[in-house]
């Protein structure tokens, strides 16, 4: 085999890999833009009350205080809208997003939960003015299937907050309810709030909350394809 040969051969095979090369970054890209395709573009959730503050929230004992929650991807983030009613006029709140649920899919206590929100990132704030009892609040921010934080500092690896639940502003208005307000949470800016409101079920199966909509099953526990 003469020298013109042996080089034709050569051009060929490395024309053969790059385009072996070029199919297989193909094949990626559309296997990705179909998963991305599939994902929901918009979900819509309710927060259920607590039900030891139930009466401080509610606007009157014949109402029960709803949270609708709706939640649209976007390119860059993502847009949260809530829209409440029922709630007593002139109460304060404060929107988070958490990594726990203090409640089960079917709205009953879960047995599990020890008391720890983990992982909480804080939103808004929140405001119900007016007779009506209405109120709403909307956020734009990385959401759905990605939010999360870490800390190397404290070895907190990245660590999602897929549930919403918004927290008593005043510590006072939970007290009448039999919260001790010389015991403050710490869901607002100045870490002395007062407790949790409403918040979001997790999903029956995954166990997660509805910020992740795309569960990977094959992991245990549940994570959340991003």
């Amino acid at each position: 085999m003469n020298n013109n040969q042996i080089g034709k051969d050569r051009h060929h095979s490395m024309a053969q890999n790059i385009f072996r090369g070029f199919l297989v970054v193909v094949v990626v890209l559309a296997v990705s833009n179909i998963a991305a395709a599939q994902k929901k573009d918009q979900i819509t959730f309710n927060l259920v009350a607590n039900p030891q503050f139930i009466n401080c929230l509610s606007i009157s004992p014949d109402l029960l205080p709803r949270a609708q929650v709706t939640v649209t991807r976007g390119i860059l983030n993502d847009t949260l809208d809530m829209e409440l009613a029922n709630i007593r006029p002139g109460l304060a709140f404060d929107l988070f997003t958490v990594q726990r649920s203090p409640f089960l899919a079917d709205g009953s206590k879960d047995p599990n939960f020890k008391g720890s929100f983990g992982l909480a990132w804080y939103q808004s704030d929140i405001e119900i003015n007016g007779r009506a009892g209405d109120g709403s609040v909307s956020i734009q921010t990385i959401l759905l299937d990605q939010i999360f934080g870490f800390d190397p500092d404290v070895t907190l690896p990245p660590t999602n907050t897929f549930h919403v639940g918004f927290w008593f502003n005043n510590p006072q208005d939970a007290a009448a309810c039999g919260f001790d307000v010389t015991k403050p949470t710490p869901f607002n800016g100045e870490h002395k709030a007062g407790p949790l409101a409403m918040i979001s079920l997790p999903d029956a199966q995954s166990g997660l909350g509805p910020l992740c909509t795309d569960p990977n099953d094959s992991t245990s526990p549940h994570s959340c394809n991003p």
